[in-house]
């Protein structure tokens, strides 16, 4: 099974928050949260609050916008056709909002993990209620630690052992992944992972990635 990250990863240099934040004209203050969090002087559910903080006029088209606009890795969808067509999976777990993780499930993802922010509505009621609609519910957050224990549970599911796993990942929130499964790529990657990655790849290209560790054909 192949496991991959999001923020940093699958995205060439930005995160899904950074995105949805471009989108709502708040990316400098999100910026800031996020070296506040690299920087270990924020939680993910401290992170998460300040963010739904910022994003009061959130619906779900400007997720869309936001998905659509990204800097996506080249190749995604055909390096996922090709492990699903070789008989493994492929999942994607992140610590960013489940309601941008999950719509990687249209590429061919097998699951998708992420965090359980509030639910974003299609357009404000009324025109006059901000997002969130509803509290954000710190346990529904994600941190580091819970990708293994994801990743735990998605090998039960599919039937495959941890020594059977490959990871992807860029950064500290990966650390504890690679730590766990016998090959990981660290993509674009940041100090935090780089000496524990079995692969090293820099650029644009998933395909290129996960060449790396795929079997010729």
């Amino acid at each position: 099974m192949h496991l991959f990250d999001l923020d940093g990863t699958l995205l060439y240099g930005s995160a899904a928050a950074v995105e949805i934040s471009q989108q709502l004209g708040v990316e400098r203050e999100i910026r800031q949260l996020e070296a506040a969090f690299a920087a270990g002087g924020l939680t993910p559910p401290q992170f998460a609050a300040r963010a739904c903080a910022l994003w009061t006029e959130l619906t779900d088209e400007i997720v869309h916008a936001a998905f659509d606009g990204a800097p996506w890795l080249a190749g995604i969808r055909e390096v996922w056709a090709r492990i699903r067509a070789d008989g493994e999976h492929c999942a994607v777990i992140s610590l960013s909002p489940d309601f941008f993780v999950r719509r990687l499930q249209e590429w061919g993802a097998d699951a998708t993990h992420g965090s359980h922010w509030p639910e974003v509505p299609r357009a404000m009621p009324n025109g006059g209620t901000k997002y969130p609609l509803r509290p954000l519910d710190p346990s529904g957050i994600l941190s580091p630690g819970s990708k293994v224990k994801i990743a735990g549970q998605l090998c039960a599911e599919f039937g495959v052992h941890a020594q059977d796993c490959v990871a992807y990942g860029d950064s500290m929130s990966d650390a504890a992944l690679f730590a766990t499964v016998p090959v990981s790529v660290a993509v674009n990657a940041d100090h935090h992972v780089r000496s524990l990655a079995s692969h090293h790849y820099n650029g644009r290209d998933l395909r290129e990635a996960y060449g790396l560790v795929s079997r010729p054909r």
